[in-house]
């Protein structure tokens, strides 16, 4: 639930209000508040959990892609890094049966420099293979800065450097899983 330094309900909140700049409605927004699954840099989750959850909601609202973080967690995020192992297992272990054939692509982590070289990535992703490339128009770049902003809980210093640095916000590469 983003509730690390305990401010839960206010990052709920920002979360739909980013999602509302998206153009995503609350209604198909979810927030899962286990206990099990703190919202700790430092905390791996339970895979077996994870999986369970993250089955039992892509079999309820039918979802046919789901996007999800690679190893790296992108940041090292031990959450992110979680949540990626538990879709893993369920793909490659005998819980995944997606009889509405649901795909799973994962974002790729690149270095620290790719990391930070906004749209000069876009050259060095386009010669690099992958299964997807999205490439965002400087509306949706906008746009996805406009997302971020509304976490004002969580905009430190050094996402503040994200927002003007970072080529996600800009080109996205991913694998298939």
């Amino acid at each position: 639930s983003g509730n690390y330094y305990n401010q839960g309900e206010i990052r709920k909140k920002e979360l739909e209000q980013s999602c509302c700049v998206l153009g995503i409605p609350a209604s198909d927004v979810t927030v899962i508040d286990h206990r099990d699954l703190p919202d700790d840099p430092s905390v791996e989750w339970d895979t077996q959990l994870l999986a369970t959850l993250v089955l039992k909601h892509i079999e309820a609202k039918n979802i046919n892609l789901v996007v999800t973080f690679d190893a790296g967690g992108v940041s090292g995020h031990a959450n992110h890094v979680s949540l990626h192992t538990a879709v893993r297992y369920s793909v490659c272990s005998l819980l995944w049966v997606p009889p509405w054939g649901c795909r799973v692509l994962v974002l790729e982590s690149v270095n620290l420099f790719r990391k930070y070289i906004s749209f000069l990535d876009v050259l060095i992703s386009c010669l690099l293979p992958r299964d997807a490339l999205f490439i965002l128009t400087e509306e949706e770049t906008e746009q996805a800065k406009r997302a971020m902003r509304c976490h004002h809980s969580q905009l430190l210093w050094f996402r503040q450097l994200y927002l003007l640095f970072s080529r996600y916000l800009v080109v996205n590469s991913l694998r298939l899983l």
